[in-house]
């Protein structure tokens, strides 16, 4: 026990920080999840257009799996979901988005708890297939955060140029009447980046005042994909300011019926919770992995730390002395009898429970019960020791008595030739 002191603490410590984590999620009510995510009900969460949708009677899902296996009519929704190799064209932009922002100013995709480890990027396999998705005719809701360009907006043609931060909360309106801003007046948000579009595009927002497109539908094939450059338009609380909720309802309603599959995967969420699925997604390899390195754990734990330390020298004396003095107080009492008969019973005690008896059973009732388990040596040698018992009157005999039941319990876990 002593050995394995260490990995003990260790792991109670673990426990502890994991269960201390989960504690502290739980009591923020849905501040757990990233900006952005329909499991957040934080202000800058999504929580509210999600259900906002679900109570509208659009069919509104949760995709908590990769997109390398896209299948079916589901529209996408990406909502601040970032991507492998995002760069930045203009250094002026940088700059300009280090200035103070309302807490949308950051050009990288916060992440909250845990997210941070578990939160991946979109890379260029599941890119291509989100774009073949939309090229067979289906749809796309991308809300890119901040203004970086990256692998998407180049296939699409969209440049996004940072906002100056400076602005108040802007008021957006349609340019022209479309199906996607259906019962729309104005929009106001917060805008983190305008839209410079290629020619096949349609401004569905554009600002009222400067006349940059803020929100655009880029046909893609047989497909469409809505760009946003308002990250905040789809945040919990800008969802009752002016037409913003009904914005959400006719877009998402001309993009197609549906199933509109809300990303959560890359926000950290995920439904795999077996070994079994991890291999069929990524390869038997990685389970295989997995599988050593917990054997690696388990023999590590197995493994003494250091060599066997000897006790200190007044506990080895100490105990020492003890054991001479009780043995000269029933040598000099001539309790033979008395110290042979605790010789018997712990012998017999000690062999109860490999008969299935408890410990304070008779030695005949134990010596049955270990020859009915095919134990006959342990059986014919308590036997013999205790009648040994009765015959004990002097000290040789009381050596003989324990030197007998050494000898039996060497055998109780037989590991080779006992020792004479």
């Amino acid at each position: 026990m002593r050995d394995r002191f260490p990995l003990l603490v260790l792991g109670g410590l673990l426990l502890a920080g994991v269960l201390g984590a989960f504690l502290v999620r739980g009591a923020q009510r849905g501040g757990f999840a990233d900006p952005l995510s329909t499991f957040r009900a934080e202000p800058d969460g999504a929580r509210a257009l999600f259900l906002f949708a679900q109570e509208s009677g659009l069919p509104v899902t949760r995709n908590m799996a990769d997109l390398r296996l896209v299948s079916g009519p589901q529209t996408l929704v990406l909502l601040a979901v970032e991507l492998e190799d995002s760069h930045e064209e203009d250094p002026d932009q940088t700059r300009l988005a280090s200035e103070p922002d309302a807490g949308v100013d950051d050009e990288e995709a916060p992440h909250q708890g845990f997210n941070v480890l578990r939160a991946q990027q979109l890379d260029e396999a599941e890119v291509e297939r989100v774009l073949s998705h939309v090229r067979a005719g289906h749809s796309l809701v991308y809300v890119p955060w901040g203004s970086r360009e990256n692998p998407l907006l180049d296939e699409l043609g969209v440049k996004l140029d940072k906002a100056d931060t400076s602005l108040p909360m802007r008021t957006l309106v349609a340019p022209l009447p479309t199906p996607y801003t259906l019962g729309v007046e104005r929009v106001e948000t917060k805008v983190q980046a305008y839209l410079r579009l290629p020619e096949n595009a349609v401004t569905v927002l554009e600002d009222e005042r400067l006349g940059f497109a803020v929100a655009a539908v880029i046909p893609v094939g047989q497909g469409h994909v809505l760009v946003v450059g308002a990250p905040e338009l789809a945040m919990n609380r800008a969802l009752a300011r002016a037409d913003n909720a009904q914005f959400w309802l006719s877009a998402l309603g001309a993009l197609g019926p549906g199933p509109y599959a809300f990303d959560e995967f890359h926000h950290g969420f995920t439904n795999e919770r077996s070994i079994v699925d991890f291999a069929r997604r990524y390869g038997l390899h990685f389970a295989v992995a997995q599988l050593l390195l917990g054997v690696a754990l388990w023999a590590g734990a197995l493994k003494r730390f250091g060599r066997p330390r000897p006790p200190p020298e007044s506990v080895r004396v100490g105990a020492t002395d003890a054991l001479f003095a009780m043995s000269r107080l029933y040598r000099e009492g001539r309790h033979h009898a008395f110290a042979a008969g605790l010789i018997s019973r712990g012998l017999t005690q000690q062999l109860a429970p490999l008969a299935g008896l408890p410990s304070h059973s008779t030695v005949a009732a134990v010596a049955e019960g270990l020859g009915a388990r095919g134990r006959q040596d342990l059986a014919h040698g308590l036997l013999d020791v205790a009648r040994q018992t009765d015959a004990v009157q002097t000290d040789a005999d009381l050596q003989t008595l324990a030197t007998s039941a050494a000898h039996v319990r060497e055998r109780i876990h037989p590991a080779g030739t006992a020792r004479p």
